[in-house]
C-alpha cells in the first residue's frame, strides 16, 4: 500500500472512530514515517463584540486545554487502538479560531552531515541564546524554512502523490 492510500486509510479509519461531536468537521490527520498527527477542530465559542485580541485568545486556549483534559482517557484508548492496528504512533493536536495547539508529537533523531560553513550557523543560533544546542538550532531552521515555504512544500507534496500514484498503476514487479 503506498503513502496515500495508507494516509487515506487512517483518516477515513480516524473520522470513523472518533465519537460524534469532538471536532467541527473530519479531523486534519497527517501521516509520516514514524507518526500519525490528528488534529481536530474545536467549535469557537460565541464572544462579545468587544473582547480584546487578548482575551479572545486566552478564551480559544482554555478551549483547547479543557477539550484536552476532558478527553484525555477516550484518546489514549483510540491511539492505542491505532498504533496496534497501523504500526504508527499517534500523536493528537486541537484547533479553535486561529490558535492550534499540539498535545503530544514525536521527537525522531535525524542523522544529517554538515560542513563547517552549516556547523557555523547552528553555533551561531546557539551561541546568540535562540537556541540551547545545534539539534534545537536545527530544528529551528527546519521550522523557519516550513513556514516561509508551507505553498512550494505543499505542491511538491502534491506533485509526490502523482508518482505514488503512476508507481502504482504500473507494472509490479
Amino acid at each position: 500500500m503506498n503513502t496515500s492510500e495508507s494516509a487515506e486509510k487512517l483518516r477515513g479509519w480516524f473520522t470513523g472512530r472518533l465519537p460524534e461531536g469532538w471536532f467541527e468537521g473530519p479531523p486534519e490527520v497527517v501521516l509520516d514515517r514514524e507518526e500519525v498527527s490528528v488534529v481536530g477542530r474545536l467549535p469557537e465559542p460565541t464572544l462579545a463584540e468587544d473582547v480584546s485580541d487578548t482575551e479572545r485568545a486566552a478564551v480559544l486556549a482554555g478551549q483547547i486545554q479543557r477539550f484536552r483534559e476532558e478527553t484525555r482517557d477516550q484518546r489514549i484508548a483510540i491511539a492505542r487502538e491505532a498504533e496496534h492496528r497501523f504500526g504508527h504512533k499517534v500523536s493528537w493536536g486541537a484547533a479553535c479560531g486561529d490558535e492550534r495547539e499540539m498535545f503530544t508529537t514525536l521527537s525522531v533523531p535525524v542523522m544529517t552531515r554538515l560542513r563547517q560553513s552549516e556547523r557555523r550557523v547552528l553555533d551561531t543560533l546557539v551561541d546568540a541564546g535562540v537556541a540551547r544546542s545545534r539539534s534545537d538550532a536545527l530544528a529551528w531552521c527546519v521550522r523557519l524554512v516550513g513556514k516561509n515555504t508551507d505553498e512550494w512544500l505543499g505542491e511538491l507534496r502534491n506533485a509526490l502523490e502523482y508518482v505514488e500514484r503512476a508507481r502504482a498503476a504500473g507494472p509490479n514487479p
